[in-house]
């Protein structure tokens, strides 16, 4: 495989996966809307062509502009969009579909990709685009992916959980860096037990293109961190990445009450664990960054661009009056 067409590639998740592929001397085009910053502009090494992915001539134009060797779509959103994609570049090497953990529906510990179930997708779930959909709307992607591979496509999918690392726009673990970092003591929901595993971004960009080289057609791949960590445990990896220590202050669903929260208004806090098997991948040669090299990078980016998270969870004046009536109990 020589050249590859990424649908995204500017932001977060593509971004990393453009710079993998170049580092492996792949010819690479980027196919966006050019709605963002083009990190890329300027380098001739890689392509841009322009148009919306919900637009099936825009990605015909692309497909007779590029000819790409693989397809990697990393923005489909909705089954209809997996649809277009694998119909337009259904006779590439490799269509590699980014779906995700969410697409599983029972809580199995951990959740592997030929057992574990998916979650059911209706109509009506397959063009709403709230939080709630996401998970059914990835799984119904990865049926199409597994249907199109009986019929002779060479598609896969990759199931990443919570992703993380530099550039990483939805600021969850943002919030995390920016409380550890400016103060002493913060509020942990529960007793900072609970696992919700994640990746590191560019182990996900690693996992894809691996599993476009060497997976096989009809096949979903789990990508994760190898060691999990615990909400507790990841305040311990930023703190050391910042040189610093942080009291935390365990609160139940009772207590956070105080301050009218919710152990869910807190980033990457999940009551029930969530832990793929990522086996499946490690048979393609796949591993991940040790977490705490990956968290001192993570730390490092959100740092230097600003980065706080504020708007991902509670106000730091609810934390307050919720420590201040825990340190009079």
């Amino acid at each position: 495989m020589d050249s590859a067409l990424v649908v995204g590639g500017t932001r977060f998740i593509g971004r990393h996966l453009v710079e993998e592929l170049l580092a492996h001397d792949y010819r690479v085009t980027t196919f966006n809307r050019g709605k963002h910053d083009d990190p890329f502009e300027g380098d001739d090494r890689v392509h841009h062509v322009q148009g919306d992915r919900t637009d099936r001539k825009a990605l015909l134009t692309a497909k007779r502009e590029v000819e790409p060797d693989v397809v990697f779509d990393c923005v489909a959103y909705e089954p209809r969009e997996v649809e277009h994609a694998i119909d337009v570049f259904g006779g590439v090497d490799a269509y590699v579909y980014v779906s995700s953990g969410a697409a599983y529906a029972d809580e199995d510990v951990p959740k592997r990709e030929d057992e574990t179930t998916l979650e059911s997708c209706t109509a009506e779930q397959a063009t709403d685009d709230s939080p709630e959909t996401y998970g059914p709307r990835k799984a119904a992607g990865d049926r199409i992916v597994f249907e199109a591979a009986e019929r002779g496509v060479n598609a896969m999918s990759v199931r990443p959980p919570v992703v993380y690392g530099p550039h990483d726009y939805t600021e969850r673990l943002a919030y995390w860096v920016h409380r550890v970092a400016e103060y002493d003591e913060v509020v942990v929901p529960g007793d900072g037990t609970n696992l919700w595993q994640r990746v590191y971004v560019e182990d996900v960009a690693r996992g894809m293109r691996l599993v476009a080289e060497e997976g096989e057609p009809g096949e979903a791949y789990n990508v994760g961190d190898r060691n999990a960590v615990t909400l507790d445990r990841m305040l311990d990896l930023i703190a050391d990445a910042l040189g610093t220590d942080v009291e935390r202050a365990y609160t139940s669903p009772r207590e956070l009450e105080v301050a009218g929260l919710d152990p869910e208004d807190f980033p990457l806090y999940r009551d029930y664990p969530h832990l793929l098997d990522t086996s499946k991948v490690e048979a393609l040669g796949y591993e991940s960054t040790p977490v705490a090299e990956a968290m001192e990078r993570t730390v490092e980016a959100h740092r230097e661009n600003g980065r706080t998270g504020e708007e991902e969870g509670p106000d730091r004046e609810d934390e307050q009056r919720l420590l201040d009536v825990l340190d009079t109990l």
